[in-house]
């Protein structure tokens, strides 16, 4: 049995080798990159119209994408620095399947699910970075009020339902939402998210069969980032794609480009259109790539460098400003005056969430049931 290289984390990529004895790590690494090349699409068609999309449209999602990516800039300094209570989980790399979900949405009916990686979704459901940011420190304007320090967040005002840990809990409780709003007849759509690795935990099957079964108006995004924590997607299933079992359970499935964040509104909103209108759940496969470690105390050291450069040529932040710079939509010096906004929004944010004030003790326990 091929054994693991000094240093490597068990389940890490030298890790999973140990478990095909007749593997080498180097065949090994080029049969996750043969599996990689077969899920990603062509680059960007220029000049494509993508959905229901108007010009204000295409440009808000650059806004929010790009304002995804400087809000955890600006975590991670925060975490450096001490101030923040608890890990961070960025989504580098991944953010546009975040943002375009939660922009398909409607945000006065439907409910979102994010996970722990997912704050572009809870922005482009209009959720305010400074709660975000008091949030992670502790503070009491964050939607949990000071009693969790990060990802946890629920914000019943916007619909927006705190992540389970266990990370595939969350689909039968988005399932039983969705069913349970159509039982008060209201046309409601419920979406959440997991990771490559969570697909692969029971609650994953259950909550999917229920869905498919009930007929549920219920969306899955696959957030299909090569890597569960360090466990690289070849070791983690045999079929080309994690789609495939879409057919088990006689729902639809679709694999989208997640670095192109025009492309995966276009899919998620046809998805979504699909739920309101009685055509129950859809499976959604969002290829991508997590470019920093599993959180940021992670040095992702078990990722082989040319993977990482082989999607740093499809950053969905580069993408996005190549079809909005050929497409004429937002030219290059209009894009920068934007950006610059969008820093100074940002950093005004902190500053209202870092001179909010910490929870009062008094009220300590007060919602906490458990």
């Amino acid at each position: 049995m091929a054994k693991a290289k000094t240093g490597a984390t068990a389940n890490g990529v030298n890790g999973a080798v140990a478990h095909h004895e007749n593997l080498p790590a180097g065949v090994f690494q080029q049969n996750h990159l043969k599996k990689l090349d077969a899920l990603l699409p062509e680059l960007d068609i220029p000049n494509r119209k993508y959905g229901d999309l108007t010009k204000d449209d295409y440009i808000e999602l650059y806004r929010l994408l790009y304002m995804t990516r400087e809000v955890e800039a600006r975590l991670t300094r925060l975490y450096r620095q001490g101030k923040i209570v608890g890990g961070v989980y960025l989504s580098k790399g991944t953010e546009a399947i975040a943002v375009a979900s939660g922009y398909s949405l409607n945000r006065d009916t439907d409910w979102l699910f994010p996970m722990h990686r997912d704050l572009g979704a809870h922005m482009s459901f209009g959720q305010r970075p400074m709660k975000l940011y008091a949030q992670y420190m502790g503070r009491a304007a964050g939607p949990t009020r000071g009693r969790d320090g990060n990802t946890h967040m629920s914000d019943k005002s916007r619909r927006i339902v705190g992540m389970i840990s266990h990370l595939g809990s969350m689909i039968p409780v988005a399932v039983g939402a969705a069913i349970g709003c159509r039982m008060q007849g209201k046309k409601v759509v419920s979406l959440t998210f997991i990771g490559d690795g969570g697909a692969s935990i029971g609650d994953f099957h259950e909550g999917l069969n229920f869905a498919a079964v009930a007929h549920a108006p219920f969306v899955l995004i696959i957030e299909n980032n090569q890597y569960a924590y360090s466990t690289p997607i070849v070791a983690q299933y045999g079929a080309a794609k994690i789609i495939d079992r879409a057919i088990g359970y006689g729902i639809p499935g679709e694999v989208v480009d997640g670095n192109n964040i025009y492309a995966v509104y276009e899919t998620v909103k046809k998805a979504v259109d699909r739920a309101r209108n009685g055509g129950g759940p859809t499976m959604i496969e969002a290829v991508t790539m997590r470019m920093r470690g599993h959180s940021e105390h992670d040095d992702h050291f078990y990722v082989p460098k040319d993977l990482l450069e082989k999607w740093a040529e499809r950053d969905p932040i580069l993408r996005a400003q190549r079809f909005l710079e050929k497409s004429g939509h937002l030219k290059e010096k209009a894009r920068l005056k934007l950006e610059e906004d969008t820093i100074a929004f940002i950093e005004a944010e902190i500053e209202e969430a870092s001179a909010s004030p910490m929870p009062d003790t008094g009220d300590l326990v007060s919602s906490v049931y458990a």
